[in-house]
């Protein structure tokens, strides 16, 4: 998962942009970059870290220009490298600069023909690399030396045709503007605001409206999917469906866990669709254990707060803050390697005796996906003096990988792969286990939104929504996404990281 952000203004955007992404920080804790335009000239900063790392007062003294993108990542399929954060560039046509959340489901078949017929060379295993030289060889049009907003959505069209997966992208081409756009399927988000200014409109196009809302920005609303937002030098804005046959099918797990709550995505406020998670949880408690003897609901912080109140309010069942939070820990699911999230767990979290002492507790968080987490808190629970410690998750148990962008574990990691409900019980420890009903937390988002009828339900179901993806695939994808390989991963970028430095 990665989050991304282009502004069109009219003074320098360097700022903004930073900004802009430091909300965004939950998105991406890998790396960060920024690059922005300055009368045909491109000032770009991007390393490892978080933003507030990657970015000192030189840095931002230099990036200068009206016009800039910029990019918050974590790594995908056992990717660590920082020859690979965002932004990617290449220089025809026009210069282009490219930020992207997602993946490309078919990016080796991709990159095979970029190399055969287009004679672009990749340099990187980075799907957005290849992304970005799809656009910029359907963008190139032999002998013309300039370019139109029809031009540019002749090209996403383009991309829709070539390219399979998930992709919300930002590209900015030099001297020209940027454009935004989704996939047909609209799996990643993507919105765009505008602010008027003395000086013009300007125009910002972000993963989540929490970005826009923050900078000042009056949200306008979400890119369709398939569509494509273009905004020129001078403020102009123009907008084209680009896609032939576009389905809504935005992915759920952005309302489970990813999205902030202040965030509303294809129309959905992540907050409300959360404390109704919390609402049908509840009920489904009340209907399986009746007589349930809980003392007091607690959430796992910070995401599962809004659906743990919810559900404390709707069982009759006081609600207590039962773990103080070290908010300079990153988050544990995102984190590379068995070994650094084990640790991160203690480190992150801490017990307060008092709520937990003596009292059956019913512990309360987003999703379950390897269950380590799951398990230390537990144990934390009762070495706090809990008598009994239930377990219950706003999302139905994660079975199957995400091919979409998030990198979850492989399919031997997830701890619901295989297991029913009593055997994952038994494997984090608690009394009793209960998960969210699918058909119930698809309600939870359309609720919201009816128009979106459906959701990319794949960790859930295993259906996968762009029809495309073969065991193969998925076995190439258990291949670098196990732990062995992640830590592998790491050895190898830390001998990078020591080339760069000498």
């Amino acid at each position: 998962m990665c989050g991304i952000i282009g502004i069109v203004g009219t003074e320098n955007v360097n700022q903004n942009l930073y900004d802009g992404l430091t909300v965004l920080q939950h998105r991406g804790q890998d790396a960060a970059g920024i690059v922005t335009c300055d009368q045909g000239r491109l000032f770009l900063r991007k390393d490892n870290g978080l933003v507030r790392d990657v970015f000192r007062t030189r840095h931002m003294l230099r990036l200068q220009g009206s016009m800039g993108i910029g990019h918050v990542r974590y790594p995908t399929a056992g990717c660590f490298s920082s020859a690979e954060a965002q932004p990617f560039y290449v220089n025809s046509p026009f210069g282009l600069s490219l930020a992207h959340n997602g993946n490309l489901t078919n990016a080796a078949e991709l990159k095979r023909d970029l190399f055969r017929a287009d004679r672009r060379h990749i340099n990187t295993d980075s799907d957005s690399e290849v992304l970005l030289n799809v656009f910029a060889h359907e963008l190139q049009h032999e002998g013309k030396l300039t370019l139109e907003a029809e031009d540019v959505f002749e090209a996403v069209a383009a991309v829709h045709r070539r390219c399979r997966g998930a992709y919300a992208v930002v590209v900015m081409i030099t001297g020209y503007g940027i454009v935004g756009f989704r996939d047909p399927n609209g799996i990643r988000p993507a919105v765009f605001g505008k602010r008027e200014t003395a000086q013009g409109d300007e125009y910002v196009i972000a993963s989540e409206s929490v970005a826009i809302d923050s900078l000042g920005f009056d949200l306008i609303r979400d890119i369709a999917p398939g569509e494509a937002v273009f905004i020129d030098v001078k403020g102009n804005l123009s907008t084209r469906q680009c896609a032939e046959n576009p389905v809504a099918t935005p992915c759920i797990f952005e309302h489970v866990y990813f999205a902030r709550p202040d965030s509303i995505i294809d129309g959905i406020s992540v907050y409300k669709a959360r404390l109704r998670m919390g609402e049908t949880l509840a009920k489904k408690i009340m209907r399986v254990y009746p007589k349930h003897d809980i003392d007091v609901v607690i959430p796992i912080p910070d995401t599962s707060r809004t659906s743990a109140l919810q559900l404390s309010y709707e069982l009759g069942v006081v609600y207590r803050e039962g773990f103080i939070k070290n908010r300079y820990i990153g988050r544990t699911f995102i984190m590379p390697g068995q070994q650094q999230r084990k640790k991160s767990v203690r480190q992150k979290l801490n017990a307060i005796e008092l709520e937990f002492k003596g009292k059956n507790v019913l512990l309360v968080d987003d999703s379950i996906v390897r269950g380590t987490t799951s398990k230390q808190i537990i144990q934390m629970a009762r070495a706090a003096g809990a008598n009994k410690v239930y377990f219950a998750s706003a999302a139905p148990p994660v079975r199957f990988p995400n091919v979409y962008g998030i990198d979850m574990p492989s399919v031997k990691e997830l701890v619901g792969h295989g297991r029913d409900e009593k055997q994952i019980a038994e494997v984090i420890g608690a009394d009793w286990l209960l998960y969210q009903d699918l058909d119930d937390l698809i309600e939870t988002a359309r609720h919201g939104n009816p128009a979106v009828e459906h959701f990319d339900t794949s960790v859930f179901d295993g259906k996968y929504v762009t029809g495309d993806i073969t065991q193969d695939y998925l076995d190439f994808l258990e291949e670098k996404r196990n732990d062995s390989a992640r830590e592998q991963g790491e050895g190898d970028d830390a001998v990078m990281e020591l080339h760069n430095t000498a």
